[in-house]
């Protein structure tokens, strides 16, 4: 199996985290947040530099599982995005993803990129999943 790069996205309106993982490790690490403006620069830098097998996208709803309008934001931004990246796109729930990377932030002396954890989670989540319940974008 080729090592590949699979990335992870935390989609805001103003910033977007990305973390990244191996196919062959599968251990999601947070790497860095950009302007969302700014975001497709870094996204085929990054697909440039490393085979990459797919790019997930954490896909915000609410607490019952509907739809906001941060979804329909973030569906029409992904529309974008797959004109000009030619790598697979992914779903994935980000339920309560932004929490869990504040509180973790809270509870750590470390300097810790909240939109980038938030996107290891995200990602993390995705390659805990079974492969049958992995969503194309």
């Amino acid at each position: 199996m080729e090592a590949k790069e699979l990335l992870g996205l935390d989609v805001g309106q103003a910033q977007t985290g990305i973390a990244r993982a191996s196919n062959i490790a599968q251990i999601a690490v947070p790497l860095f947040s950009v302007k969302t403006s700014q975001i497709m620069a870094s996204l085929q830098q990054l697909t440039k530099d490393q085979p990459t097998e797919a790019i997930i996208v954490g896909l915000p709803r609410n607490l019952k599982s509907q739809e906001t309008s941060q979804t329909k934001w973030v569906r029409e931004w992904v529309k974008k995005a797959k004109k000009q990246i030619e790598v697979p796109f992914y779903w994935q729930d980000e339920a309560l993803t932004s929490q869990q990377a504040l509180s973790f932030k809270l509870n750590t002396k470390n300097s810790v990129d909240e939109h980038a954890l938030a996107a290891a989670i995200i990602l993390q989540d995705f390659l805990d999943e079974p492969l049958s319940k992995r969503v194309l974008c």
